[in-house]
């Protein structure tokens, strides 16, 4: 998983979306850890596609509806990591970076909404 703290956002989102793919690929294949981690794959590239489509806007309202999505399925990432974390003990500092990255995630997106 890539530590070095990177500026931009869409490429912030991308090695979010990346690194919970990478720890997916490194979990036990029990049930829940498949449910889970389809769920966190999903979110996770969620908040990079829709950071990028908000770049890519076809108005303010376009704009905001997207960062609003991607701030969304960050907190929904930040559920599937929550339990991946509770189920997978030996995976916890490299959940918990994870948690972080998405709660850090979120408050960018919310802060972009708020002064948009």
């Amino acid at each position: 998983m890539e530590n070095k703290r990177v500026y931009d956002l869409e490429e912030r989102t991308y090695l979010f979306a990346k690194n919970c793919r990478l720890l997916i690929a490194s979990l036990s294949k029990t049930i829940s850890n498949l449910q889970d981690g389809r769920q966190l794959v999903r979110s996770s590239a969620s908040v990079a596609a829709n950071y990028i489509e908000a770049n890519e806007k076809l108005g303010d309202k376009d704009f905001l509806f997207r960062l609003k999505i991607a701030r969304k399925e960050a907190k929904e990432s930040v559920l599937w990591l929550k339990l991946l974390r509770d189920l997978n003990p030996s995976f916890e500092d490299t959940l918990l970076n994870l948690l972080n990255e998405a709660e850090e995630l979120r408050r960018i997106l919310s802060a972009i909404i708020n002064k948009s």
